[in-house]
């Protein structure tokens, strides 16, 4: 499964993502991870959620995002949840050309049962349609 938490810059979405990371922390069977591009939240994860920062990894496109992902369902066959923080400078990939990604990724998703929670620094209306489904209420 995925979702999708959006907004403009301000309207809260980091803190809405490590509150539910923490709110599920207390009921998940697996593991939990979640990615950013900094490590200027990491101490607001409660200590069952590992933490990475991928710039330690030179993720420069959408498929090595992916292939990362699939890196982590294979060294950690209890993964459950993974949480994005600033899904746009995690990817470097304009939005409106990953609907092909948000496939294989809703693929991995069904194949490793993942709850997978991006968070998506755009409003709501000006998102490509395809990822409209995936948007969190």
């Amino acid at each position: 499964m995925i979702e999708i938490i959006c907004g403009e810059k301000g309207t809260g979405k980091t803190k809405r993502i490590i509150s539910l990371a923490n709110d599920v922390s207390d009921k998940a069977k697996g593991s939990m991870v979640f990615i950013d591009d900094d490590n200027s939240y990491m101490y607001d994860l409660g200590y069952s959620i590992r933490f990475i920062n991928v710039t330690d990894y030179a993720l420069n496109d959408p498929d090595m995002f992916l292939g990362f992902l699939c890196g982590l369902c294979a060294s950690d066959f209890d993964l459950e949840y993974v949480f994005v923080d600033r899904f746009e400078n995690v990817i470097k990939a304009d939005l409106g050309e990953l609907e092909g990604f948000f496939r294989q990724l809703d693929k991995l998703a069904d194949q490793h049962g993942l709850h997978i929670v991006l968070s998506v620094s755009k409003g709501e209306e000006v998102l490509p349609a395809f990822m409209g489904p995936y948007i969190l209420k």
